[in-house]
């Protein structure tokens, strides 16, 4: 036989596969990644093989060690990946064969390339996202430590990215926390439907082999076989539900970054982030620009694309596998490193985030931030909301006129709008008592933000601490 055609299913063809279609069909460029969880599904599989007497005892010794020595070429950077062997499962199988000889070809027995790969790539996203997971918490803690030491540095709050009402930087910081959370914990429901196994399922009806495939879940640690065979080799929505995951996280992360962007700005002056994090201009000496955000923000799209081509390649494919499924595996492994990448940036940069004290302040001052307060205030004293919103409306309108914030008019200023108000307002007129009024779960009062910081805390330990 040629070795241009592909010893795994060569017998049926008369002539060997034309030079660029080899190239064209061959996957071994960039599913090689997925070389360790081949072998480790390989020697699962022969172990369960050799337990239901398919294999002898020594036929199963014979495959792992020679498993084990691939691995450690792979590992060198001695392996020798061939593209008319097409695929990472196919080099593999060359090569224990060229070790170990013809034992190496019972490997396959009782399964194909289709539950192999199917099964390959599910290893793959469950390490990835173990290690998604870690970077997560490493930022959500660095996160959440940084917004318990602002707890009570007063800053704006927008709506419409215009000054709304005083809040803390802390509060602000556990914003971004929850929006994390919420991404966790979709990460690690996707991961319960990443860890069903679907080798044993082979082509795609099952194999007339006494197989076990308990035994092999439990090998590789899944929870449980996939019931259907078909469904098994020929579905890809659990990375499309990670890809999901990755485009909302990134969604998330994009919007910090956007409020990084303009924090660091000479207009907004809120932040400063360490150098280390940032670059210069070519030509423009003065300038310190915000790269890592900048580029995060960037990067969102190219996430969103993953998940629209895993969507589309899968729309309108028929039961069972079909060669289109070979087209997931680019977009799902730049997806993991996108996602790494920029969670590894973001817990770097966020715990290292210098705020600048004075310029929020100032900020929170000039905007009219209190003046939901003082309609709060004419609430209490018997004034209807609606007249309320009235009278603070014209003190503000008074205010724009005289260029003075609601805090630095006088009493009498206040009062040529409502007689209701008195001495007393300027408790409430004030950024720390508008912020400190705010003193119920969920509100901005400092007491508030460090009572949420130990509770995401205490979470995050339970979910380090779970079996």
């Amino acid at each position: 036989m040629s070795q241009a055609t592909n010893q795994s299913w060569g017998g049926r063809f008369s002539e060997p596969t034309d030079a660029f279609v080899a190239r064209f069909t061959a996957s071994v460029s960039f599913d090689q990644r997925l070389a360790g969880q081949d072998i480790q599904g390989s020697i699962a599989h022969a172990t369960m093989l050799a337990r239901v007497g398919v294999l002898s005892d020594e036929e199963r010794d014979a495959i792992i060690d020679g498993l084990t020595e691939i691995q450690g070429e792979i590992e060198r950077g001695e392996f020798e990946w061939s593209v008319p062997l097409e695929d990472v499962h196919m080099n593999i199988e060359a090569r224990l064969t060229q070790k170990i000889g013809i034992t190496g070809k019972k490997l396959h027995t009782g399964r194909s390339r289709n539950d192999q790969v199917a099964t390959d790539i599910r290893l793959f996203m469950r390490d990835a996202i173990d290690s998604i997971d870690a970077e997560l918490m490493r930022l959500r803690e660095g996160m959440i430590g940084l917004a318990e030491r602002e707890a009570d540095t007063i800053m704006p709050g927008f709506t419409h990215l215009q000054t709304a009402q005083p809040v803390t930087f802390g509060h602000h910081l556990l914003a971004w926390q929850e929006m994390l959370a919420r991404d966790h914990e979709r990460l690690l429901d996707t991961r319960k439907r990443v860890n069903v196994m679907p080798l044993g399922a082979a082509a795609l009806a099952g194999t007339t082999y006494p197989i076990d495939r308990h035994v092999t879940a439990e090998l590789l640690g899944f929870s449980r076989p996939a019931e259907n065979s078909l469904d098994a080799v020929s579905d890809r929505d659990f990375a499309i539900e990670f890809a999901s995951f990755a485009s909302i996280l990134l969604m998330h992360l994009s919007r910090m970054s956007e409020e990084l962007v303009l924090w660091t700005s000479a207009q907004f002056d809120f932040i400063d982030l360490p150098d280390r994090f940032c670059t210069g201009s070519s030509i423009m000496p003065q300038k310190k620009n915000p790269d890592v955000p900048e580029l995060v923000r960037g990067k969102t799209g190219r996430v969103y694309g993953h998940l629209m081509s895993l969507l589309t390649l899968m729309k309108s494919q028929p039961l069972a596998y079909n060669k289109d499924n070979q087209e997931d595996k680019e977009p799902l492994f730049d997806t993991v490193d996108t996602v790494l990448d920029c969670l590894k940036a973001f817990a770097d940069m966020v715990p290292a985030i210098e705020p600048k004290k004075e310029s929020m302040f100032e900020a929170a001052r000039r905007g009219f931030s209190t003046a939901t307060d003082l309609a709060d205030y004419l609430v209490r004293r018997g004034v209807a909301f609606r007249d309320a919103h009235e009278i603070v409306g014209q003190s503000v309108a008074f205010g724009l006129k005289e260029k003075k914030d609601l805090s630095e008019m006088t009493l009498e200023e206040l009062q040529q709008f409502s007689d209701t108000i008195e001495a007393d307002v300027f408790e409430v007129l004030t950024l720390e008592g508008s912020v400190a009024a705010r003193n119920h779960i969920g509100g901005t009062a400092p007491d508030q933000v460090r009572a949420a910081a130990s509770r995401a805390l205490e979470a995050l330990k339970a979910h380090r601490e779970a079996p």
